[in-house]
């Protein structure tokens, strides 16, 4: 079976070697290994080769095995991070819902067809604050649908730049999203306004998410918009009326155009709030961007909201794109 994570075909060969592949990673090839059979050379290829032989140079393979072995080591540990970091502290799923639906996503994946996930945004898209990629949110979350639904070719595009506010990302919503003619959109944003600029930028921010969504819309795609979170850098005296005028404006817009809306700002205030979590348990040095459980655990209550909904679908129940979906307790 192939999968797929940010529009690269990937062959499931083991762990190690399917994280180094979904990471850009190269791995070293021997210099005397070729992957297929060579064709028979002509008898001008010969001449050539038989007067300017090519010679691996010495030590070449040895030191391809020992990048590999270190390259599957550090691999293998992140593996083992991944799975453990639930461990260490739960995931709560308390104030974990979406509201709204996913109609058009939920039946290609209760139909087992293909689909293609955009995820768009800025740093926490990136996975800024991440000990690897593998624990950033996209990925995490293709990994947890994948598994859940198998029979489906999950593309899960990861089109986030560190730093960017709505009015940019607007400038490369066509490249980045409406080319990829995606079944689904995730679109984070708002925090790069909050904590850069004034009041009257949150209340332009309006006007500008509904020109994307228009654009969204038209595709046919599903749309989530994912607020602001909930750390030292939104929650300050400058920032925090800011923060609480945008989650309040994101929510009231998702409402109005009937698209989903997954509430990470009252999901981490919960974190905080009622686990009694210390932000630096969730949150890196900078005091903005999450860290590996902070991003781990955002991903999976994400995906077990759109995983409700598909179950909502095969069990025949039509979802208003209104309705409240909460995350099983």
């Amino acid at each position: 079976m192939m999968v797929k994570f940010a529009g690269t075909i990937r062959w499931q060969c083991g762990a190690a070697a399917l994280l180094a592949l979904s990471l850009g990673t190269v791995w070293p090839r021997p210099a005397t290994a070729q992957t297929q059979a060579p064709a028979a050379p002509s008898a001008a290829s010969s001449t050539v080769a038989a007067t300017t032989p090519q010679q691996p140079a010495a030590g070449v393979t040895e030191q391809a095995k020992d990048k590999l072995g270190a390259a599957a080591g550090k691999l293998d540990d992140a593996v083992k991070r991944a799975a453990d970091i639930f461990n260490r502290v739960p995931c709560s799923s308390k104030n974990a819902y979406m509201e709204g639906s996913l109609p058009g996503i939920a039946k290609k994946l209760a139909a087992g067809q293909p689909v293609t996930i955009v995820a768009f945004g800025s740093s926490s898209t990136v996975g800024f604050g991440t000990t690897s990629p593998i624990f950033s949110y996209p990925y995490r979350l293709a990994d947890q649908l994948r598994r859940k639904y198998p029979k489906s070719d999950i593309t899960v595009l990861n089109r986030g730049i560190g730093g960017e506010d709505t009015v940019q990302m607007l400038k490369r919503i066509k490249v980045a999203v409406l080319d990829a003619k995606p079944d689904l959109v995730i679109w984070q944003l708002g925090t790069n306004t909050v904590i850069k600029e004034d009041d009257a930028a949150v209340a332009r921010t309006e006007a500008l998410v509904n020109e994307g969504i228009d654009k969204l819309k038209a595709t046919g795609a599903d749309v989530v918009l994912i607020d602001p979170q909930f750390v030292p850098a939104t929650t300050s005296k400058d920032a925090e009326e800011k923060s609480n005028k945008m989650v309040s404006l994101l929510t009231r817009i998702a409402q109005a155009r009937q698209i989903a809306h997954f509430p990470r700002f009252s999901v981490m205030r919960g974190w905080h709030d009622d686990q009694k979590l210390p932000f630096d348990s969730f949150v890196i040095h900078d005091g903005l961007h999450m860290n590996d459980w902070g991003y781990a655990c955002f991903a999976q209550l994400l995906g077990d909201t759109i995983i409700d909904t598909v179950s909502r679908v095969q069990a025949g129940i039509e979802i208003p794109p209104d309705v409240l979906l909460y995350r099983p307790m």
